[in-house]
């Protein structure tokens, strides 16, 4: 701008009246505001991060909110997954989405080609930051932010390596371990979803992340009457979720079961709904919208957060279904682990259990149901955890995170 008033200044010198002059410096004038106008548009562009799932958008509830945040805050974000036979259309976002083809829908095959695609993606996608979402996106967000000089982050859900389903098979646990060590430590910055996670990360792989956890975002609440006292488990159905244990214990207790959610178990979960005569107590939903199933849950009258102890990842564990039943003042029956212990300490909101027996099952369900003051107590707690234990809070530290890395 200094310079800018010595043009002016300079031409004042002439003849003002001059038709010629005049024509000149009005010219002179829209030409240097478009120059600054350019300039502060480039200066103001805003950064550009596209963030990497397994999975086909719609369902994710976690990284619905992560990038609505970071989109609320000016960032251009992208969440990229792909694309399943039975995918429902993307819903509208306040962020842009993208689903890449894949040649099949589980094992190597889908892993090999989404890798493939992801990371050519990424290789002539614009972007500043590339954030790999759990280590089965790590791979090719690692190579491509390499090739291209960009900055990359890691948002690790679970520790993925001590899976249930990744332990198990001896081949499958070296590659993925292998993988974790090669990469996770080039990821300087990240963040996870509990203390418990951040601790193991700093032991694994040196790494001091951030903790994020999955909390629900604070609305206004009315409770509803509960006209059918129902028991809600909201999630993916996997291996390690109890179901071996919850689905028969459904015997011994007088409501119904609604089970909303698909995963590597659902198959296996219906066979044992009619293997134990319970099907007419066991309702399975498979995938439903967010939307959708916030009418599940504020309607529930117990929700389940149960983990079988067969992994770290596990025993480690602070579920997003944890923090929606909270937020909807649902009781529920929560397994008896460090996370849920330390904010089941500070507010009582779950009936905890270590032992996952369907005898204990049956035994904590049918207290919740029939113990009223003890029900009411969980219930009120729920309401003043929720205040607290909240998106809006969380969603600080996340933006704290990318701010501080924009700025390195």
């Amino acid at each position: 701008m200094h310079h800018t008033n010595e043009f002016y200044a300079t031409l004042s010198g002439f003849d003002h009246n001059s038709t010629y002059c005049s024509i000149i410096m009005s010219n002179l004038r829209v030409y240097l505001m478009r120059l600054l106008c350019l300039s502060l548009h480039r200066k103001m562009k805003p950064k550009r991060i596209i963030c990497t799932v397994t999975n086909d958008l719609n369902y994710d509830q976690r990284m619905i909110r992560i990038c609505s945040t970071l989109a609320a805050a000016g960032y251009e974000v992208t969440l990229v997954g792909f694309n399943k036979k039975k995918s429902q259309p993307l819903a509208q976002r306040p962020f842009k989405q993208v689903r890449l083809y894949v040649l099949a829908e589980q094992g190597k095959l889908l892993y090999i080609s989404y890798w493939i695609n992801l990371f050519f993606f990424l290789l002539f996608r614009k972007a500043d930051v590339f954030c790999a979402i759990d280590l089965d996106t790590i791979f090719p967000v690692y190579y491509a932010s390499i090739l291209r000089n960009k900055k990359r982050v890691y948002d690790a859900h679970e520790i993925f390596t001590d899976l249930k389903e990744v332990i198990s098979r001896p081949s499958i646990h070296k590659m993925w371990t292998w993988i974790g060590n090669h990469t996770v430590p080039h990821f300087k910055t990240g963040y996870t979803i509990g203390a418990c996670y951040a601790e193991e990360f700093k032991k694994m792989y040196g790494v001091d992340y951030g903790i994020v956890r999955n909390a629900t975002i604070l609305k206004p609440l009315v409770i509803p009457g509960k006209k059918e006292r129902f028991i809600l488990y909201q999630g993916w159905v996997n291996v390690g979720r109890c179901f071996e244990q919850l689905i028969p214990a459904m015997q011994h207790v007088n409501a119904n079961l609604v089970i909303c959610g698909e995963g590597n178990f659902y198959e296996q979960a219906v066979a044992l709904a009619r293997q134990y005569g319970v099907t007419d107590k066991v309702t399975f939903k498979g995938y439903v919208p967010p939307a959708q199933l916030s009418e599940y849950t504020i309607n529930a009258y117990i929700g389940i957060t149960l983990f079988e102890d067969t992994s770290l990842s596990n025993r480690l564990s602070l579920a997003n279904r944890f923090f929606d039943y909270m937020h909807y003042g649902v009781p529920q029956l929560c397994i008896k682990y460090p996370e849920y212990e330390r904010i089941n300490a500070e507010y009582e909101i779950a009936s905890l259990v270590a032992d996952t027996s369907p005898e204990n099952i049956a035994a904590a369900l049918n207290k919740l149901l029939d113990e009223t003051d003890y029900y009411k107590r969980l219930q009120q707690n729920c309401l003043i955890a929720r205040t607290i234990y909240c998106w809006q809070e969380e969603e600080k530290k996340l933006l704290a995170i990318y701010k501080n890395l924009m700025n390195e």
